[in-house]
């Protein structure tokens, strides 16, 4: 059992539901921490701290690694920063809702790993689609259900 609430780390250089994420913390009181590179400029909320680290190429998922704790709450795109958030003992969802774990984030990183395969031979591959309003409800009602179920854990 951890001794104290969990904190929410966001990869919030290109995280399209970060008001979302504001939103449901507040609700339950949780700390928010959202990581991004000083090329991303992001508006401040309430209750929602905001660390900027070099441009390079990797410094925000190794600012996230370098500081999250067994039983965090990582959001992130990134399934090479969601494997290792795995790894650490973080709760790891997408910005569409769907959580990463040890049952499919072996699928997911194969799955990457053969999309660039066939980009660098040439091969076209389809980006993700457009956020919807009902991507951001689903992710809302996932970061809410994994909230409320590290409540009734912490609680008892």
């Amino acid at each position: 059992m951890r001794p104290e609430q969990p904190t929410i780390v966001v990869d919030a250089d290109a995280c399209p539901v970060k008001t979302e994420i504001g939103e449901t913390a507040r609700r339950f009181a949780v700390r928010v921490l959202m990581v991004a590179s000083h090329d991303h400029r992001l508006a401040p909320q309430d209750g929602v701290e905001v660390v900027q680290v070099d441009r390079s190429n990797q410094s925000v998922d190794l600012y996230i690694v370098n500081h999250i704790a067994r039983g965090d709450i990582v959001i992130t795109q990134d399934f090479g920063l969601a494997c290792i958030a795995i790894g650490k003992g973080a709760i790891v969802l997408s910005p569409r809702g769907e959580q990463y774990s040890d049952e499919n984030i072996d699928y997911l990183m194969e799955r990457r790993h053969e999309l660039a395969k066939r980009r660098r031979t040439g091969g076209r591959t389809r980006g993700p689609k457009a956020m919807s309003g009902a991507d951001r409800d689903r992710f809302q009602q996932k970061l809410t259900k994994v909230l409320l179920n590290e409540q009734e854990n912490h609680n008892v």
